[in-house]
């Protein structure tokens, strides 16, 4: 079963299709603490003038799993990518946490359906909008 999932699954990973496109079409610029691997078009642009970056997943497509500093040279923030400067992550940032919807460590505000807790009274400050 692990053969024929490989090839035919595209949301466990990164398929053959999408190996060989990396192989043919990308350079590899570096990988993260959690195995992700980056890369760079080799030559011409992608749809927005600029060479197109990419990222495969170590395991199943999760775009949370994206570093900090890595999502902002994905997204060209930055321009060098994190393996060539030395990156000091902000005293803000929190280790990489998946999506807990659905789960039982799901966010559930005061007032949800799904918590005791009873909605907060409003505090007055709200005026709706009229048209004039």
């Amino acid at each position: 079963m692990g053969m024929f999932k490989e090839i035919f699954s595209w949301w466990g990973g990164n398929t053959w299709g999408t190996r060989l496109y990396v192989w043919r079409k990308m350079r590899f610029v570096g990988e993260d603490a959690l195995g992700n691997r980056y890369y760079v078009q080799k030559s011409g642009t992608g749809p927005v003038g600029k060479p197109r970056r990419f990222v495969t997943y170590k395991s199943g497509a999760e775009a949370s799993k994206v570093p900090p500093e890595w999502h902002g040279w994905l997204h060209y923030t930055v321009d060098t990518p994190p393996t060539e400067e030395t990156y000091e992550a902000k005293p803000w940032q929190q280790p990489h946490r998946p999506n807990m919807t659905g789960t039982s460590e799901a966010y559930r505000p005061d007032g949800s359906i799904l918590t005791p807790a009873k909605r907060p009274h409003g505090t007055g400050d709200y005026k709706a909008w009229r048209p004039e």
